[in-house]
């Protein structure tokens, strides 16, 4: 197997953690203030499949991150890790209706640019 698909995975894992999350929140609204209600609304959050479906995610791609360190050196792997908010940022804008801005968009290029400097040098 590819090692590099560790951290496919890893990247994979971790995106859609962070859009379920943010989509599935978006639809229960704000937090409430006080403090009661904001236990009653987080406890209410991770009862909802979808959020515990992230938190899920967010521990198989730990299992796919310790798999990728027993193949790489972490300064070989961890640049891989800024693409995933980059990803995030692309996938909130198309299916979460996020604003993408022109500083967002020269952000991305620099993210990817520095990932390919970084994992080749």
């Amino acid at each position: 197997m590819n090692p590099y698909l560790y951290i496919v995975g890893t990247i994979i894992f971790t995106v859609y953690g962070q859009i379920i999350l943010k989509w599935r929140l978006g639809q229960k609204g704000v937090l409430p203030e006080t403090l009661a209600n904001k236990l009653i609304f987080l406890v209410n959050a991770l009862l909802d499949p979808f959020i515990f479906s992230g938190f899920a995610s967010a521990f198989i791609a730990s299992l796919f991150w310790m798999a990728a360190m027993t193949k790489f050196e972490i300064t070989k792997a961890y640049p891989f890790m800024s693409l995933a908010p980059a990803i995030v940022l692309v996938v909130g804008v198309i299916f979460l209706n996020e604003n993408l801005t022109i500083g967002k968009v020269v952000g991305l290029i620099f993210i990817f640019i520095g990932t390919i400097i970084t994992a080749k040098l």
